[in-house]
């Protein structure tokens, strides 16, 4: 098995969180799909087998829809579930949220929701780098080739090397924390704007991404506990939400599970929680 996790220098690092490659031929877990939680953020995803890619509708696993090569993850508000053992050769980009709005040159808000071939967005590179990815034997190699194409791409589009707007950026370190109102009171822009702005470089609305976010809290309070040890009406105060009703309701949106339920079928990977 080879798991690599690489922190990409500057000016990269404001943008991306990780490149990652993970390498495990045969690899039998005990279950054939996964359920991936919406964490508010975008993903760009290799996969280095033969075989194209396959996403699953999330209440029908009879059908799927198929992606050759690689596929731009679009920022979540609902889970989507994976063949585990299609997770065998895999390279990816996590990129923080709002970090990859000035890769790919549309409006993020596109991609909700969707998995979008990367030749789409990237043309015949994406096939280039694909190729030299597979052509490199080092595994920390295939993934410097990685974070140099989106060095390229970073060049390419003249971003700005600070990220997007200023008002997207000082919301994102709020958002979650602090009720949406509070922080567009604080952007010094209309709601209406700063709600466009946001759509276009993080693609989810404030209110979404907000709730997201807190849902994601939660989900990291549960991994680190037992159920049966979980004050849900405590944490549901605690999080910010109305009440213990409030959370079950947020969460099952979110996870297509209950808390509880989560709680007995999570696994070492938070956000990836195995089906029967």
């Amino acid at each position: 098995m080879i798991a690599l996790v690489h922190r990409p220098a500057p000016p990269l690092d404001a943008f991306v969180e990780s490149v990652w490659y993970y390498h495990q031929p045969n690899y039998s877990p005990g279950h054939f799909f996964e359920r991936l939680l919406p964490q508010g953020s975008v993903e760009l995803v290799f996969d280095l087998r033969r075989e194209p890619m396959r996403i699953y509708d999330r209440e029908r696993l009879d059908r799927f829809e198929t992606i050759a090569g690689a596929a731009i993850v679009g920022a979540h508000s609902e889970p989507f579930v994976l063949d585990i053992e299609e997770q065998t050769d895999v390279l990816g980009v996590h990129f923080k949220p709002g970090g990859a709005f000035p890769f790919f040159g549309l409006p993020l808000d596109e991609l909700q929701n969707r998995h979008v071939p990367l030749d789409v967005l990237w043309g015949s590179a994406a096939c280039e780098v694909r190729e030299r990815v597979l052509a490199a034997s080092d595994p920390r190699e295939k993934v410097r080739l990685v974070e140099r194409a989106l060095l390229v791409r970073f060049r390419r589009g003249g971003a700005n090397p600070r990220g997007g707007h200023p008002a997207v950026e000082f919301a994102l370190s709020r958002l979650g924390e602090r009720p949406v109102a509070s922080v567009v009171d604080s952007v010094g822009l209309s709601a209406r704007r700063f709600a466009e702005l946001f759509r276009r470089e993080v693609g989810l609305t404030p209110k979404v991404y907000s709730r997201v976010r807190r849902f994601q809290r939660v989900v990291a309070r549960l991994r680190r506990a037992h159920g049966d040890e979980v004050d849900w009406a405590d944490l549901a105060v605690t999080e910010g939400y109305f009440d213990q009703s409030h959370l079950h309701h947020d969460f099952r949106e979110f996870a297509g599970m209950t808390p509880a339920a989560y709680c007995k079928a999570k696994t070492a990977h938070s956000n990836h929680v195995p089906i029967a």
